[in-house]
Parts: structure tokens; sequence; C-alpha cells
């Protein structure tokens, strides 16, 4: 299985793309705001897309009550996330070496994609809980309390992937490089399976 391997091993080590690229990319624009600010958030930490932006978006929330944007040493996920990445681009390279020697069946490759679906699913359940807490936490002692015509206090939660008006704001939500490379690598451990199972069968 020597073509699926090198397929398989190439499909894995773009997922080092996460460790330089964003995985996220939540931007957040106004009238008053004609220059959006953003923010880019990475496996590593959440950084602004422009130089001042964490620092403008956290100024803005202080009045109606939202937390300020998380440090790295703040948020778990920071610390963890880099070494499941790490550990999964190590072991898809490790079935991807013992596949193009044939030590392994194409089934390894399937099983390497279900896992890592399956630990993407459960980080995106995470990353939505986090959107949820940042926007519906807020301080009851903010200087700004908005409700909504019932009286509700309104919160603040961005889109989890796509567009949302929140007051004046328009809030865009979509993956950045770095998911894109995750996903193509993890079709890439698809068609790798596919070229295995073919190259298995003719083998045998």
């Amino acid at each position: 299985m020597k073509k699926a391997g090198i397929i398989m091993i190439l499909g894995s080590l773009l997922l080092l793309g996460l460790f330089k690229f964003p995985l996220w990319n939540i931007m957040l624009g106004a009238p008053q705001y004609p220059d959006p600010m953003g923010m880019n958030i990475h496996i590593t930490g959440i950084e602004g897309v422009h130089e001042f932006d964490i620092q403008n978006i956290d100024g803005l929330n202080h009045y109606i009550g939202m937390k300020k944007i998380p440090k790295p040493e703040e948020m778990w996920e920071f610390d963890v996330f880099p070494k499941v990445i790490g550990g999964m681009v190590f072991l898809g390279v490790l079935i991807g070496i013992l596949g193009f020697f044939g030590k392994v069946s194409y089934k390894w490759f399937l099983g390497w994609l279900i896992l890592m679906s399956v630990l993407g699913v459960m980080g995106m359940y995470d990353f939505n809980n986090w959107l949820t807490e940042y926007g519906t936490d807020l301080d009851p002692n903010a200087i700004m309390k908005m409700t909504h015509p019932d009286g509700t206090p309104m919160t603040y939660k961005p889109p989890l992937l796509g567009h949302q008006k929140m007051l004046n704001f328009d809030v865009d939500s979509f993956p950045h490089t770095g998911a894109y490379m995750l996903f193509v690598g993890m079709l890439l451990t698809l068609i790798a399976f596919f070229v295995g199972k073919k190259e298995w069968k003719t083998n045998n």
C-alpha cells in the first residue's frame, strides 16, 4: 500500500498547519468602525486580527458586562489542543509508514479518520460552549444593561458559524486557514483508505 501510505502521511502532516495558522476567525463590524475588528482563534490562544483589536473588543465588552477575552493560560484548551493535534499527527504518520511497508491494513486509515472526526466534533462542542458562556455570563453591575422588547436581558453569544446581528454590530464567524488545512488533511486520509483498500485487494 505504498500510494495509500504516502497519502496518509501527507494528510496527517497537513494538521501541522494548525500550529501556524488560525483555526477560526470572528469579525465585528459597525458603522462607527470602518475597519472591522476581529479575533483569530488558534489552538494555542486568541490573537487580534489587527494590533489593538483585542484591547478594543475588551473595552467595548466591558460596557455590557462581558468578560475579557481569555489569555492562553486561562483556558485549559490552549494547553490540551496542541498536544492532541501533535499526537494525531504522530499517530497518522506512523500508520502511514506502517501502511507503506504493508504492516497494517487500510482499515487503520479509516480508524484514524474516525478518531480525528470524533475529536473534531468534541472540539467544536467545547468551542460553542465557550461562546455561549462568553456571551451570556454577564456582569450584573455592567454600565449598560440591554434588554429585549419583552424585558429579558440581552445576550451576546457570537455565532458558531455564519453571520449574526448584535446591537449595531455585524458579527461573522467562519473557519480560517488552519481549519481548511485540517479538512483537506482528513479528506486525504479518506482517499488513502480507498486507495489502500484497492491496493490491498490487488495484492491479496
